[in-house]
């Protein structure tokens, strides 16, 4: 789900998939939880942030590359 414009509801995107840089991982994510200050960004609370967004950053995942 992508947060294109604070105060909007999230819409969902297909992305395509992330490929690795020197010194990077892959995860491919099981679960995730939306921090508290993901709620503020989705609210229009924290004008500064840079949309858009994939709000949600506390992940279960494994390493796939």
């Amino acid at each position: 789900m992508v947060l294109k414009r604070s105060g909007e509801k999230l819409v969902a995107e297909e992305r395509p998939d992330p490929v690795a840089g020197p010194g990077e991982v892959v995860v491919a994510v099981a679960a995730c939880g939306v921090c508290r200050t993901d709620l503020h960004v989705v609210d229009g609370e924290l004008p500064q942030t840079v949309l858009p967004i994939v709000p949600g950053h506390e992940i279960v995942g494994r390493v796939a590359a």
